[in-house]
């Protein structure tokens, strides 16, 4: 296979990638064949996974207009991915000129590509890095030069938990997360679930099965399961529910039902007033 001139040496082109098969969901141009594949066999078994994707990008962005009118102009975007239309620097600099963005992937690629995006922006940077590790992100040198995390930080945890393992510790490394922000900081997180307002349990095995083909998991945890990552933090009015019903800009009547699978959710640690 031809090596794509931004594809960086050294990774494998014959193995789908989570970060370059959600790029191809909601219409970017950094994938592989590999990536569309599979892409291509989890949309066979639910075939409203980019309709989903693309609430799962809608409810993002309210979320980070949500944490800047809340004062917050520090993001932490953990599993960030490719950067496409409408990324958290897009949005939030947007909404706040001064707003320093800090993206986090262990993927080649998705560091790679916000590398030669992000190049010209000293607003914002990329670490690579694992979240299964939080000091290697919290003691990053790319944290350290764009974030205060004695002031206000939004952590995005957008569409990432539901690829990492119970034996993996996810709650441990959210909650090491959690600890080391200061009051007034938010967290925003998306996930995966069959037991939503849509129910996607048949569906949800379907898409499972051929993520754990190329060996990544995709957990559908109940409700109560995705609320404990908001442990100690104040959920935000609604509360955690399906994304298109987070603070909607308009009617959501008309949606796609499968839309309103999964569970999304913006918390805030006590001292953050609205």
């Amino acid at each position: 296979m031809e090596r794509p001139a931004w594809a960086p040496q050294g990774i494998d082109l014959t193995v789908p990638s989570v970060s370059r098969m959600y790029d191809y969901y909601l219409g970017g141009s950094h994938n592989f064949e590999v990536d569309r594949e599979a892409a291509r066999r989890a949309i066979e078994a639910w075939p409203g996974l980019p309709k989903v994707m693309k609430a799962n990008r809608a409810f993002m962005r309210r979320a980070i207009r949500y944490a800047v009118e809340q004062g917050v102009t520090q993001f932490l975007d953990i599993g960030s991915g490719i950067p496409t239309f409408g990324n958290v620097h897009e949005v939030a600099q947007q909404e706040h000129p001064d707003a320093r963005v800090v993206y986090v992937d262990n993927d080649p690629v998705a560091v790679a590509h916000s590398r030669a995006v992000l190049q010209d922006n000293d607003a914002t940077d990329v670490v690579s890095a694992d979240f299964r590790s939080p000091d290697d992100i919290l003691e990053s040198t790319e944290v350290a030069r764009l974030l205060d995390l004695d002031r206000p930080v939004a952590l995005m945890l957008v569409a990432l938990l539901h690829f990492i393992e119970d034996a993996d510790e996810p709650y441990r490394a959210v909650a090491a997360l959690r600890d080391a922000l200061p009051e007034g900081s938010v967290m925003v997180i998306t996930h995966a679930s069959g037991d939503g307002e849509y129910r996607v349990a048949d569906r949800g095995a379907g898409t499972s099965d051929v993520y754990r083909r190329f060996g990544s998991a995709l957990l559908m945890r109940t409700k109560d399961d995705v609320e404990r990552f908001f442990d100690g933090w104040e959920l935000v009015s609604p509360g955690l529910t399906s994304m298109p019903r987070w603070r909607p800009d308009g009617p959501v009547e008309e949606d796609d039902p499968v839309v309103f699978s999964g569970f999304a959710g913006v918390g805030r640690k006590a001292g953050l007033g609205g």
